[in-house]
């Protein structure tokens, strides 16, 4: 009997290294595509804000018009579900007799519970499933999952010494798509509860897709020789070139791992080999790190606890954290960094443990609820990376000091930017806003004596 299969498209939203697809297409006669849109995916928590935001939605639509594009190119379609794969799935299944599902595995509680829901409404029907999230295939880590080591450097050195990436799937020219199959439009964003002036307003930091992501990694390598310079410039925390900006790509699987892997050492063969080029492959192996962690703790990672069960005394002041979440703390480094994040879904690596280190140390409120906004805002949101990265800044990483860091790293124009009241003010006005007069801008929640070293030494500037 011919095989009739549905590639199910989650955050694989490319054509080439998929393994799901490459397989259907090999094993199938005759197949059809599919996304569906998670309803429930853009609901709001209990902290009052979304799951995920529009900034997040406008960027999935990006990525999934992408795809349909790129299908329908080579002589597919994309059929795109409205509310959930457990309501689109089992309609498609019955109209067009399927036999054969193939899709990406999944690995966090989240999005196993809805394949699982999946299944379950379609026993007749055969899954198949293929691991892609990964530099490292799962199956080739020198460690079973529920014996990942604690630190990086414990699980990196045996993973170099004894793996190595598979070379990635070839892009199919041509799809066995079954005939005349019609699509409808993208769902408008109403039916998830946005309106027009949100959705208009969003606009993501960088474009979204398949298309764009390839072309990204072109530019930032071989057209460009940014990556010679990568370990240099990724502190930075404004503008496009000064970091790779692969990661939202990454997040919702335009670009694969593995082909940024390839495109490195080529560019090492034919370019230059330095700490850049190193430091960005060690950074996809850091995110594997964190991925197969995840996986080993489950969902420990989500509790305030964490997976070490180490209790914290919380205040969980809500009006400090909508203060955080608004960019209205009175501290310029944190809220250029969150207003950036508010308006593009984007923010630096910087940006991040500086915001992070702040709510939990300073303002001390409960980190999974930080974690949880980012997930709301980030259009490079990983289950794995988000949570593990706050994980870490709750429970393992020192101090960061937001006043030190304005200075150090020169900040100011990157806080006029994105800090419109401090616009036209001087280097020092904008470094430490309090000690001026400036009536639009928010005075600081406070001001900490562990800050006063870094203080004097932006007075001190003024003095000399």
């Amino acid at each position: 009997m011919a095989k009739r299969g549905l590639v199910w498209f989650k955050n694989d939203l490319r054509l080439h290294d998929n393994e799901a697809l490459y397989r259907a297409q090999e094993e199938c006669s005759e197949l059809i595509f599919c996304y569906c849109i998670e309803k429930k995916d853009f609901e709001k928590l209990e902290l009052g804000f979304r799951r995920a935001d529009v900034i997040r939605f406008k960027f999935m639509q990006q990525c999934v018009l992408d795809l349909r594009t790129n299908l329908e190119m080579i002589g597919g379609h994309l059929i795109i579900g409205e509310f959930s794969a457990l309501e689109t799935l089992p309609v498609l299944v019955e109209k067009y007799g399927i036999t054969d599902i193939y899709a990406e595995k999944e690995y966090a509680s989240y999005e196993i519970n809805l394949v699982d829901q999946v299944i379950n409404a379609l026993s007749d029907t055969k899954f198949h499933f293929f691991w892609g999230k990964t530099l490292y295939h799962e199956d080739d880590i020198p460690f079973k999952i529920a014996k990942i080591p604690l630190t990086s450097k414990a699980y990196r050195i045996p993973v170099a010494t004894h793996a190595e990436p598979l070379k990635t799937f070839s892009r199919p020219a041509k799809l066995n798509a079954i005939k005349n199959i019609k699509t409808k439009k993208f769902p408008s964003y109403s039916v998830y509860g946005f309106a027009k002036n949100e959705y208009e307003k969003a606009k993501p930091f960088i474009e979204g897709g398949e298309t764009a992501a390839l072309e990204r990694l072109e530019y930032y390598t071989f057209k460009s020789e940014l990556l010679t310079g990568y370990r240099w410039s990724r502190n930075k925390s404004d503008g496009l070139d000064y970091s790779s900006k692969f990661s939202p790509y990454l997040a919702l699987g335009c670009i694969s791992a593995r082909e940024i892997y390839e495109k490195v050492k080529n560019y090492e063969a034919k370019i230059k080999k330095n700490q850049s080029t190193w430091w960005l492959i060690f950074e996809l192996v850091w995110r594997d790190y964190f991925t197969f962690k995840g996986m080993r703790f489950g969902d420990a990672i989500f509790k305030t606890n964490g997976y070490k069960n180490k209790e914290v005394d919380w205040e969980n002041d809500p009006v400090k954290f909508e203060k955080w979440c608004m960019g209205t703390t009175g501290i310029p480094l944190i809220d250029a960094h969150m207003r950036q994040l508010n308006q593009t879904g984007y923010m630096s690596n910087r940006g991040r443990v500086n915001c992070a280190s702040y709510l939990v140390h300073d303002l001390k409120v409960d980190w999974t609820w930080g974690a949880s906004y980012f997930e709301a805002k980030l259009i490079d949101y990983d289950v794995s990376s988000n949570w593990m990265n706050w994980h870490m800044q709750a429970f393992e990483i020192w101090y960061t000091n937001p006043v030190h860091q304005s200075n150090k790293y020169k900040t100011q124009d990157f806080i006029r930017k994105w800090v419109p009241e401090l616009s036209k003010r001087n280097d020092i006005e904008t470094l430490i806003p309090w000690e001026y007069d400036i009536p639009a801008y928010p005075k600081p929640i406070e001001i900490y004596k562990k800050w006063s070293r870094a203080i004097n030494l932006i007075r001190d500037i003024v003095i000399k």
